[in-house]
């Protein structure tokens, strides 16, 4: 008789295998980190002897889960920010904080966290994307879980890298560490198709390529990303990342919400594993993703949670029951994913989602001993009714929860025994998170009051201060001032034709200033767009007019001037003003030298509030002797283009139309 490590008894065996065998009373053999045999208790103890046989109490054995999508170092971000927008959650708070605070320790303590939550709730495996990764494999080694690791790769700098060359030297330094390790299997993780460029997505291919690593990325979770992606490229997701060779790696695509039929086929050719995340999904409003039709065409689809700071926790049986029930809801089909394929989901089907199935996700010979122990005995789980095998698999989709696991092993080794961790200190690891939660509510509550701070905080631009002096006047025609443009004495440097649309956010305390953003339609002598420009201008708290030397003129300043990066919409969740105000005018701008100094006169029609024509002459300044030369400069000016100098209005256009419609 064969003498093995460890034997366990008295269990329901739930092998997930090929046919789906159930063995009551069931048994299992271990050697080392590898099962030797999975049958009947009567068959395994007749053949086998261990140095450790444990009476398992009737309970449930089966895989360990596999939870195929997460930024397990997230947990330390848990409930930071919720009930937003993914645009405004992601680019206004999330990556805000991680720029400040993701640091190798950060990463160290938050996948610790993690993994204590895996352990009690079943997870051997997972499948994360984050920074720092190298330090996510070893919190994860340490613990003595299993992890396919990702290293995040984006168009952005990010907390671990200053360019996505950078993180792609990371990547392969992650890969030649760690590639054959016993627990961790390194990948390589760009972002999503709005965070990478095609030049990050051809490297990562190639990159991939080189050493045969699984690639972890975000495909076609919005429709926000799928619109944008045809509008720009004229392709779905899909169809687009294929170009670049991404079907050609061993790509394992998140969310997946938004695919077409012919998406979904080509996914399954190329063999892809797909990760659902039905919370997540359902938390940001992001949609339904079509999970029955993908595994009806031979997908294989995992579960997984995302990050604990969008779903926020990574208990993988409240994730399987979401599965199911979304599937029989959006489809109107309560047969749709039934408990046993919901449950091999999350275990044989997600270990082929992750390439992982040659040695997890199923209680067989010659695979790792990855597996769990659940209690169906609880009130919460009785009575049990026999007549139908698979009725246990409906028992812990539909009844069973986290707190029911008792025992976890992964490689062989006990994580958790009887309810107690074995590998990691809870309350220490608990204690440190909340010095963190501290430092993290010091920066967020001294960010949110200022607007400055949070425009600052979203990042894509640098800080400008300007000043300038600026008059303008009301008049009937702009031809006239046509004219006088090409009249001797003007160099016209630059002429330009605009549509504006104009949005100022105002705030309850003055002293903030006026956030404006705008797009400017570029026009070509037809009037034709040629192109588009949007910008973000944080206008200082709004001056009064001044004399100098007998003129009355606005000294204007703006604190803050960057390329809008995000949507109006974006803007205006983030920001929540108290106040909005549009205006639309039509632009011409020239760019003009007079006596030697650089002036803009625009030409301005407001159509939106419809207040007139207006010719506005404006110069920078950076000094009180050079405000007050240009203010005797753009005098004269006026006068030479026949502006009738006592109609000279020296407030901004916000001014004029807030003054307007109070009357």
């Amino acid at each position: 008789m064969q003498t093995l490590t460890t034997i366990l008894k008295n269990a329901i065996v739930l092998t997930m295998n090929r046919d789906y065998e159930i063995f009551d009373p069931g048994a299992i053999a271990i050697d080392g980190n590898t099962i030797i045999a999975v049958g009947s208790q009567e068959n395994i103890l007749s053949n086998y002897q261990a140095t450790e046989v444990i009476n398992c109490g009737n309970k449930v054995l089966l895989p360990g889960l596999i939870n195929a999508h997460t930024h397990v170092p997230m947990t330390l971000l848990r409930g930071l920010s919720d009930d937003l927008r993914l645009d405004v959650w992601l680019m206004g708070y999330m990556m805000p904080v991680e720029r400040e605070f993701v640091s190798p320790e950060f990463v160290r303590l938050g996948t610790k966290l993690g993994c204590a939550e895996f352990i009690r709730s079943g997870v051997t495996t997972f499948n994360d994307m984050y920074y720092f990764e190298d330090h996510v494999a070893e919190a994860t080694a340490e613990v003595g879980l299993r992890a396919v690791v990702g290293q995040t790769v984006m168009k952005f700098s990010a907390p671990d890298a200053e360019s996505f060359e950078d993180s792609l030297a990371l990547s392969e330094n992650l890969i030649q560490k760690w590639q054959n390790h016993p627990l961790i299997v390194p990948a390589i993780a760009p972002h999503a198709v709005y965070t990478c460029t095609p030049d990050v997505l051809t490297s990562v291919v190639e990159l991939a390529k080189k050493y045969d690593a699984r690639v972890h990325f975000h495909v076609s979770e919005t429709k926000d990303e799928v619109e944008n992606l045809r509008a720009e490229q004229g392709l779905p997701v899909v169809p687009y990342i294929r170009k670049f060779g991404m079907l050609e790696t061993k790509l394992i695509a998140a969310h997946c919400i938004y695919l077409d039929e012919g998406e979904i086929r080509s996914l399954q050719h190329a063999g892809v594993g797909i990760a659902h995340n039905p919370t997540s999904n359902l938390k940001l409003a992001s949609g339904f993703a079509p999970v029955s039709r993908m595994l009806q065409l031979g997908c294989n689809v995992g579960v997984g949670t995302d990050g604990p700071a969008s779903n926020n926790d990574l208990d993988m049986f409240e994730e399987i029951r979401l599965a199911t029930l979304i599937a029989k809801a959006s489809s109107g089909d309560p047969t749709a994913l039934p408990a046993r394929q919901t449950l091999a989901m999350a275990t044989i089907i997600g270990a082929k989602a992750l390439y992982l199935d040659e040695i997890i996700g199923s209680l067989e010979p010659g695979k790792r001993a990855d597996l769990i122990l659940i209690d169906i005995s609880p009130v919460h789980n009785q009575p049990r009714f026999l007549r139908d095998p698979d009725g246990i698999y409906a028992q812990i989709i539909y009844a069973a929860k986290s707190t029911d696991v008792t025992d976890t092993m992964v490689n062989g080794k006990w994580l958790m025994r009887e309810r107690e961790l074995l590998t990691v200190d809870e309350k220490q690891l608990l204690s440190e998170a909340t010095v963190i939660a501290r430092k993290i509510d010091e920066f967020l509550k001294g960010r949110e009051e200022s607007v400055y701070s949070k425009l600052i905080a979203i990042g894509g631009a640098a800080e400008e201060e300007s000043f300038e002096v600026q008059v303008k006047v009301k008049v009937d025609s702009i031809a006239p001032v046509l004219e006088a443009i090409s009249k001797p004495g003007i160099l016209v440097l630059r002429k330009r034709h605009y549509h504006e649309f104009d949005t100022y956010f105002g705030f309850d305390r003055p002293s903030q200033g006026r956030l404006r953003y705008r797009e400017d339609e570029f026009l070509d002598e037809m009037g034709k767009i040629t192109s588009v420009r949007s910008r973000l201008t944080l206008l200082g708290e709004l001056d009064t007019p001044r004399d100098i030397n007998d003129t009355k003129i606005m000294l204007s300043r703006s604190r803050y001037l960057a390329p809008a990066t995000h949507s109006l919409r974006f803007y205006h969740e983030y920001f929540k003003p108290s106040s909005k105000l549009e205006i639309e005018k039509d632009r011409l701008r020239y760019l003009i030298q007079y006596k030697e100094t650089e002036f803009f006169i625009n030409l301005d029609m407001i159509q939106t509030p419809a207040i007139g024509k207006f010719v506005e002459i404006k110069s920078r300044t950076w000094s009180r002797q050079d405000a007050d030369q240009k203010t005797a400069l753009i005098r004269e000016l006026a006068d030479y283009l026949g502006l009738d100098l006592t109609q000279i209005n020296t407030l901004d256009y916000l001014q004029i139309v807030e003054n307007t419609l109070e009357k």
